[in-house]
């Protein structure tokens, strides 16, 4: 069975927000990127890849959470309609709906072509449910959600950390905005532990991790045009203590110039100059309460794995 696709990013605005973004974190010091432009279909391969590797715990984690506590979820909230955003191939979420039975599965992700493969596995375990998927970005199109009965919004995998604080507490009072009082948010987030644990995550030893992390240049030379040399480019992930999160970063090994036709843009990179690709937060208890807080939310349940590596927690809607 083919779902058809809701679509609200379409190529077309993709590129424009790829171009606007290019050019103030270009030009900007020190020199970004947004982590979402990892993502084209080789991108999601290259991070399917990691969820797999032994260093990278956080899938392993949440996965174990959600086989132990699916079915306290479903007896929880009774959701009718599951929601996930930023849902990729939607691979741990099939536990979620074995639980849940739901009528209505809402997959959202940029990815058209991660939606279309998740939803042709989904309709072989559950050829009766109803499947509604949306080609958006959370942070901006969570008004096109839905509204069906006893909503919960899944936002798993850690994906929270990638956003800088106030644009948590933006996405999380937009969830909150289109939530009824008491549905629910289930939200995964990874938990602030050794730098010899998390370092590794981000940085393995098979360098997946690197491709991926380059992968963002090769999006840039398809789509703008540009002319970067990716292999001139080392692969970092740091551990920032003050921040409690990790940042990978994309380091110039030689000075160069490079040009952006599509932008009409040259840049000029230093040797070891960097370019910060992403953050990954990490995560305390009380730190994850009190943004739900602010957000119009109370954390009613939390669960982590065995090692308190990773944590779910279900919170719900306030008045």
């Amino acid at each position: 069975m083919t779902v058809p696709l809701e679509i609200h990013l379409d190529a077309d605005d993709q590129e424009r927000a790829l171009r606007a973004d290019v050019v103030a974190g270009l030009t900007a010091t020190p020199k970004s990127l947004p982590p979402k432009w990892f993502y084209d279909a080789r991108g999601s391969e290259l991070f399917e890849q990691i969820t797999e590797l032994p260093e990278y715990y956080p899938t392993r984690a949440e996965r174990a959470i959600l086989t132990a506590h699916a079915t306290d979820i479903a007896r929880l909230t009774g959701a009718r309609t599951l929601i996930e955003l930023g849902s990729g191939y939607s691979t741990k979420t099939r536990l979620l709906l074995d639980a849940l039975r739901p009528e209505l599965f809402v997959p959202m992700d940029v990815s058209p072509t991660a939606l279309e493969a998740a939803a042709a596995r989904i309709a072989v375990d559950h050829p009766s449910l109803r499947v509604r998927s949306i080609v958006g970005d959370f942070t901006r199109h969570l008004g096109f959600l839905p509204v069906a009965d006893d909503r919960l919004v899944a936002f798993l995998g850690g994906t929270i950390g990638n956003l800088a604080p106030d644009e948590r507490a933006r996405f999380l009072a937009g969830v909150r905005g289109v939530l009824r009082p008491g549905e629910h948010l289930l939200l995964g987030t990874d938990l602030v532990k050794s730098p010899r644990v998390l370092v590794p995550a981000y940085d393995d030893a098979a360098g997946v991790t690197a491709e991926f992390n380059r992968n963002v240049l090769r999006v840039l030379n398809h789509h703008l045009q540009a002319d970067f040399d990716v292999d001139g480019f080392t692969h970092v992930a740091l551990w920032d203590a003050d921040h409690e999160w990790i940042e990978m970063r994309l380091r110039a090994r030689r000075p160069m110039r490079v040009t952006i036709p599509a932008v009409d843009l040259a840049v000029e990179f230093a040797s070891g100059e960097e370019i910060r690709t992403e953050i990954s937060a990490k995560f305390r208890r009380e730190g994850v309460a009190k943004e739900l807080s602010e957000a119009g939310f109370t954390l009613d349940h939390w669960w982590t794995d065995p090692e308190a590596r990773f944590a779910l927690t279900l919170a719900r809607a306030l008045p």
